[in-house]
């Protein structure tokens, strides 16, 4: 009997990594990593999201050791400070946090649901969804749906990334407009993510390494396109609005970039400035910093923080819920296999008993009902005290008894070996039933509790 599966996971992700960093993580897509781990020995189940502010993978093994060294090669050139490693209880808490948006740059935003929806059907389509991730990935979207309908996470502006799209769409009209972003970390990408929601015909993002421009790119369905930060002066005076957020030490954009600018919006959230306090003086060019922006994000930031504990709470019901029926149905699964293993057993020596007591005048129908009767009892009270510690320790995390319970009654000890026929050298054929039916009431009763 195998120990039930457990999941294990790996997690890089913006609050400890480099956007280099996770984008180092995990195979090219999510079903190239799926396919990878399911390729690895033990993996049973598979389950990756990949976005650009996280790079994940989850599998499923009968042990945890197994499940570890899968996920060694997830993140092999990744500092080990910027990789989270989560046991079966932290993965499932984990995933949770993320589909509720807890782990989101902007706190309870609302796209991750819709990417991890993705990543479930990829995930799925390369055969890495089974029982136990099924439950668990489905349970995370739930819980997510549950923090956007039962709780105010995800309203009102809290990034300054979209408090500057909010900002812009007030003083100048981007209904097909042109947007730059320029930068390609967490505000630039959030920026380009909230222009991607609104009536602006092109997004443009600028950056210093091209493809991880490239990337953000590629996370908005709005047309995009991307350049190089020498390359501004070329983009700038055709845009409605510029968007800087970058972590260069000097600035990026001066008046010469917005040479023949009709009218622009220029908002710069970096600190130190992107943007030349000379710029300001440009005719046709309006430019606003962070001090402008504090006082639209406040407000809605504390409101999110306290709707944040809501979430947790609702967390912790779900988490608890999930765990309670993994752990009844790890035990169960031992006891079914163990009863099985008794139940062969019973049988067996039952037909060879009612053989010998045929042979020795006959039983009549009352007799054999007795003789089967006692011998359903021996083993209901055999192995009452087993089942009850086994439950028992399921409640406690205690697997390291269930697996020696499991040696003790191993379901297998008694199994004939076959023959060369392919057959054994016994056909002794198990009642009819699932192995669970065989489990008297008096065992089951706790199941209800």
């Amino acid at each position: 009997m195998k120990e039930p599966g457990a999941i294990t996971g790996v997690s890089v992700a913006h609050g400890s990594a480099t956007i280099d960093e996770i984008g180092a993580a995990g195979g090219e897509s999510v079903r190239a990593t799926v396919s990878d781990l399911l390729a690895r020995d033990g993996v049973e189940e598979a389950f990756a999201v990949r976005t650009c502010n996280r790079s994940e993978a989850y599998v499923v093994t009968d042990r945890t050791v197994e499940g570890r060294e899968a996920l060694e090669s997830f993140a092999p050139s990744v500092r080990g400070a910027a990789v989270s490693r989560l046991d079966h209880e932290g993965s499932l808490e984990h995933l949770m946090r993320v589909a509720a948006g807890l782990e989101s740059l902007v706190l309870g935003e609302d796209q991750i649901i819709g990417q991890m929806r993705e990543a479930y059907e990829e995930s799925r389509s390369a055969g890495g969804i089974g029982p136990v991730l099924e439950d668990a990935v489905t349970k995370a979207l739930h819980v997510g749906e549950r923090a956007r309908t039962e709780t105010a996470i995800n309203e009102g502006v809290v990034s300054l990334g979209s408090a500057a799209v909010r900002l812009a769409a007030g003083e100048v009209d981007l209904t097909d407009g042109t947007a730059v972003v320029v930068g390609a970390g967490e505000m630039g990408t959030l920026a380009a993510r909230t222009l991607d929601t609104t009536a602006v015909s092109e997004i443009v993002v600028a950056n210093r390494t091209v493809p991880n421009a490239r990337y953000v790119a590629e996370e908005v369905d709005t047309d995009s396109s991307v350049v190089h930060l020498s390359d501004l002066a070329a983009v700038v005076p055709d845009a409605d609005l510029v968007i800087t957020a970058t972590g260069s030490s000097e600035p990026v954009l001066g008046p010469t970039a917005f040479v023949g600018a009709d009218r622009v919006v220029c908002i710069d959230i970096a600190q130190p400035r992107d943007v030349d306090l000379e710029t300001g003086d440009v005719a046709g060019v309006s430019v606003y910093d962070i001090d402008d922006l504090e006082d639209v994000t406040r407000e809605t930031r504390e409101r999110r923080k306290a709707e944040a504990r809501e979430v947790e709470s609702i967390i912790d019901e779900e988490l608890d819920r999930i765990l309670r029926s993994y752990k009844r149905k790890r035990a169960d699964d031992a006891i079914s296999a163990m009863y099985a293993g008794a139940d062969r057993v019973k049988a067996r020596e039952l037909d060879r008993a009612i053989t010998k007591l045929e042979a020795q005048g006959g039983l009549t129908d009352d007799q054999r009902e007795t003789v089967e009767a006692m011998a359903d009892a021996l083993v209901g009270q055999l192995l009452a005290a087993p089942t009850r510690s086994l439950r028992d320790a399921a409640g406690e995390d205690d697997w390291e008894t269930i697996r020696t319970a499991l040696a003790l009654f191993d379901p297998e000890f008694d199994a004939p070996p076959e023959t060369p026929g392919g057959g054994s050298e016994e056909d002794v054929e198990a009642p009819a039933g699932a192995p669970f039916d065989a489990i008297p009431d008096s065992a089951t009763e706790e199941l209800d509790d």
